[in-house]
């Protein structure tokens, strides 16, 4: 979940021991080989985009087999040990869960996350290397919630390569097609900008043989 992210602490726990943790807590964490990262509150923009984009997916996966999860629903990762919260979550096919509780999604095809500037750096790098791990992984899309901008990867024949997106994102693993218009709907820019200070380091390798 690309919300505002907290460095919590590393007291070394043990997925299992997380997963206890995490189930009984008030407030959200993700989880990295030991490491906690507590999820803060999301800014109006990143809400807007969220709704804009699972609306989108609910709507056009309606009666189909692929099925979207928002917010709340945690991927495992079990190759690189991290539980992660993704904004959007699509799943097709028989959805595969880690335990009962039904909480903790195996087998995304789709992971879409809108960038917020505490947790960019992180969505381009080491979730992109995590899910990338997963079979089931095929399509990584990346929102800016600060201007009309979006970065598209799909896995093509073992390789990962980045899609220019126009005036309509098409996400090819479902099928699905969402116009920027409606993804930006209702969210306000400021008129005056920062400069993009992103250095070309937080660009993700789309090229490998994962």
């Amino acid at each position: 979940m690309s919300q505002n992210l907290a460095y919590v602490y590393s007291a070394r726990m043990t997925p299992e021991e997380y997963l206890v943790f995490e189930r009984a807590a008030e407030l959200r964490h993700e989880y990295a080989d030991g490491i906690l990262y507590e999820m803060n509150g999301a800014s109006r923009q990143h809400v807007r985009i969220v709704m804009n984009v699972s609306s989108g997916l609910l709507v056009q996966l309606r009666g189909k087999t692929c099925e979207p999860y928002a917010n709340d629903m945690r991927v495992w990762v079990p190759r690189r040990r991290t539980y992660n919260y993704p904004d959007i979550a699509v799943v097709c096919g028989e959805a595969k869960f880690l335990d009962e509780e039904f909480d903790t999604l195996l087998n995304p095809v789709l992971v879409i996350e809108v960038l917020s500037p505490s947790t960019e750096r992180r969505d381009r790098a080491a979730k992109f290397r995590d899910y990338r791990t997963l079979d089931s992984f095929a399509e990584y899309v990346l929102i800016a919630q600060d201007k009309q901008e979006i970065d598209h990867y799909v896995k093509r024949a073992g390789l990962w390569t980045i899609l220019e997106v126009g005036d309509v994102l098409e996400l090819q693993s479902v099928q699905v097609k969402l116009p920027l218009a409606e993804i930006y709907a209702r969210v306000e820019f400021e008129t005056t900008q920062a400069p993009d200070a992103r250095a070309a380091a937080l660009q993700p390798d789309v090229k490998t043989n994962e």
